[in-house]
């Protein structure tokens, strides 16, 4: 079964990562200690919306879209074949700019690895 901390401490990761941002540097901005930061990252521990919102405020992203891309992995992961019902094998699977990985490392844990194609900038002219 996916966690959901571990999606969302997924998504984190790869913005903040994305922006070449130190776990220092985030942590700052939102307020919150470097160490449970890195724990929502790893899906260890589970942030409260408030929580969530300082820190998509310190990577300049919107709370909404965060759970916008955690709930289209989550909606691609569940139709994957051995996300909620495991198999022995490594399963992936590709929906546009996303593509999900699940590898069951027991039954009852498995990883997700989500990849999302990089978003490019837009730039307006006047």
């Amino acid at each position: 079964m996916v966690l959901l901390r571990r999606v969302i401490g997924d998504a984190l990761r790869a913005r903040r990562q994305g922006q070449h941002r130190t776990l220092r540097e985030v942590s700052t901005a939102a307020n919150v200690s470097l160490g449970y930061l890195s724990e929502i990252e790893r899906g260890q521990k589970e942030a409260s919306s408030e929580l969530l919102a300082a820190i998509c405020d310190a990577l300049g992203a919107r709370l909404s879209e965060l759970l916008g891309e955690v709930s289209s992995t989550l909606s691609l992961a569940e139709g994957m074949e051995g996300v909620l019902v495991p198999v022995d094998e490594k399963a992936k699977m590709t929906d546009g700019d996303v593509s999900v990985a699940v590898r069951r490392e027991s039954p009852l844990k498995a990883t997700l690895h989500a990849t999302r194609k990089p978003q490019r900038d837009v730039v307006y002219a006047a």
